[in-house]
Order: C-alpha cells, then structure tokens, then sequence
C-alpha cells in the first residue's frame, strides 16, 4: 500500500546506513536506506521537499522499501 506525503525534513548521521525522513503527514521517522542504486538521486529529491509516494514492508514498519517522486503539483 503507497502512501502520498510531504517531505518535511531529511537528516541523520553520514555514517549510518540510512537518512531519517520526516513528513508533514506523519509524527513517524522513516529510514531511507543508502543501499538502493538510485540512493543520491532521490536524496537529493527529498532534500528538496518534493512530495513523494512511500511504500513499507510490512505496512506498520519505518523503513521505505520504495519510493517514487511525484510531479509537481502546478495548481
């Protein structure tokens, strides 16, 4: 199940294997692995505060098992 939310802050330590990921929807910190080959990419999307569509594996867990950045919403 994806959900839609709103990048509010990135951070955490350069030596963990992850980023904390907070967004406006949720009172959850996310983990964003540093694993994915597509890792820096979407770092730097999510730095930027674009809105973004999660999924986790299981549903109730903290880490992202995958992301998708969403258009800008022009409107």
């Amino acid at each position: 199940m994806y959900r839609e939310l709103t990048v509010a802050a990135v951070g955490g330590s350069e030596e963990d294997d992850y980023v904390e990921v907070r967004f406006l929807e949720s009172a959850r910190i996310y983990r964003f692995e540093r694993v994915r080959p597509d890792f820096d990419e979407l770092l730097g999307r999510l730095r930027e505060g674009q809105r973004v569509r999660i999924t986790t594996v299981p549903p109730d867990s903290d880490v992202i098992a995958d992301m998708q950045v969403l258009p800008a919403n022009d409107g």
